[in-house]
């Protein structure tokens, strides 16, 4: 049986790494740092969160919530681990970063059947299966052997990260705990502006100087994680209607729904440092603190991260891929996470779950395996194997991604919402099914890993 190299031990990649090996496959995982860092990461643990601790809804009827419960039921590595580590983030799936990160370093390196690798890959073996799961910032030199293998130029976009201040620089005589129309109860803090204060906060930050970018390059945003300048440049409203939108808000003080609102989200299960829910930016360091204490309660706040942008890098999938996530030219090799052109850390997990489990099939001979087409992990190998080319962009789990309920279904389920639990019903049905006919008779991912 080859051996399964996997390149990258981010999300994707300690995914995969986890789902070979439980299998039966030998892995040797490369991640390049402490090596050699990269524009974002802190620390040498793997699957270090660099964004939002955020893992987005894990609301029942949401897409979000049928990514994540796919991958629970499938014995997901990340996903476990954030079960354990999570913090309290109202309807969303929200963890410790640094414990998280922690607790999946430990479990890689116990698993008897993966070697961990503290070296930068910069060629694909010749004479072992690989899973290219490097992620959006990716060395150049690896960058470089992408591009020899894939035969085309790469794809971008630029992304931002949000500050995290410390809990006790908030002053919550202002800020208030309340989650949107009380889904988690107290979950959030939350700075009201009435409509004076929002005009001097909105004025400051278009007027704010940003971190220059590439020169020479063209500036390509994702749409879901656009900078808070950049929104705001859209129109005045716009931040009104989006991260700092009060609906379902009522601050005690005054009994009515602020005018504007800035969500807090807890970071870590000490509860000592929040996140900017929204707030990710690319201003010069000295701007961003300047601009934050415009916000009520932040007047004081002390910055422990600031925002900050990187490039993200991704091939153009539908080129290369196959449904089984390997290269129709080269079988022996694989992508996974937002290398391929999967936006969002269980995305990436989910794409490394596949990966992973068809290499080791591959490793001994075995069939691959297609996820099913009505379930989220299919959409998303369906989309990064047969969107279309010309027009290829990073993309979340939606519900637009998913195949649509048949006509007679849509007449029986005439709202939106009824519609979305269906169809979370319906996927997870075929899911089980599918784990149980194929997945689950050959390994168990939770008896193997102990």
């Amino acid at each position: 049986m080859k051996d399964v190299v996997v390149v990258g031990g981010g999300f994707a990649g300690v995914e995969a790494a986890w789902q070979a090996a439980c299998a039966g496959a030998r892995v040797r995982l490369y991640e390049m740092r402490p090596v050699r860092q990269t524009p974002a990461h802190r620390t040498d643990r793997l699957a270090e969160i660099v964004c939002s601790n955020s893992l987005k809804s894990d609301e029942q009827g949401t897409a979000p919530y049928l990514l994540k419960e796919e991958l629970r039921r499938a014995g997901s590595l990340v996903m476990e681990a954030a079960t354990e580590t999570r913090v309290p983030a109202g309807a969303a799936l929200a963890v410790d970063r640094h414990r998280f990160a922690q607790l999946v370093t430990e479990r890689i390196n116990a698993h008897p059947n993966i070697s961990l690798v503290r070296e930068e890959l910069t060629r694909v073996p010749e004479d072992a299966i690989t899973i290219i799961a490097a992620g959006p910032l990716c060395s150049d030199d690896l960058a470089a052997e992408i591009m020899r293998l894939t035969g085309g130029d790469q794809l971008y976009f630029y992304d931002a990260i949000a500050p995290i201040v410390a809990a006790d620089s908030i002053n919550c005589e202002i800020a208030f705990r309340a989650a949107r129309y009380g889904k988690g109860g107290d979950d959030y803090l939350n700075c009201p502006m009435d409509e004076e204060q929002y005009a001097t906060f909105y004025d400051a930050l278009v007027e704010a100087k940003s971190v220059p970018l590439h020169r020479f390059e063209e500036t390509r945003w994702f749409e879901a994680c656009l900078p808070v300048e950049e929104l705001a440049r859209r129109g005045r409203d716009t931040l009104r209607y989006g991260p700092m939108k009060p609906v379902g808000l009522v601050d005690p003080r005054t009994g009515r729904e602020p005018y504007a609102a800035v969500q807090l989200r807890q970071e870590n299960l000490m509860a000592d440092a929040y996140n900017l829910v929204g707030f990710q930016n690319h201003l010069r360091y000295g701007e961003q603190e300047r601009i934050l204490r415009l916000i009520p309660g932040l007047e004081q706040a002390e910055v422990l991260q600031h925002g900050q942008i990187h490039r993200n890098t991704y091939i153009c999938a539908p080129r290369v891929l196959a449904p089984t996530l390997q290269m129709r030219e080269r079988p022996e090799v694989f992508f996974a996470g937002q290398i391929s052109g999967v936006e969002g850390y269980v995305e990436s997990v989910a794409t490394g779950w596949l990966a992973g489990l068809n290499a080791a099939r591959l490793a001994r001979g075995a069939s691959l395996l297609q996820a099913p087409s009505k379930t989220a992990i299919g959409a998303l190998a369906r989309y990064v194997s047969g969107a279309n080319a010309e027009k290829y962009q990073p993309v979340n789990i939606t519900f637009a991604l998913l195949e649509p309920l048949p006509e007679d279904e849509r007449r029986r389920f005439r709202k939106k919402r009824e519609r979305h639990h269906r169809q979370v019903e319906l996927a997870l049905i075929e899911w089980d099914n599918w784990l149980r006919e194929t997945v689950n008779q050959e390994h168990s991912p939770q008896a193997a890993a102990r």
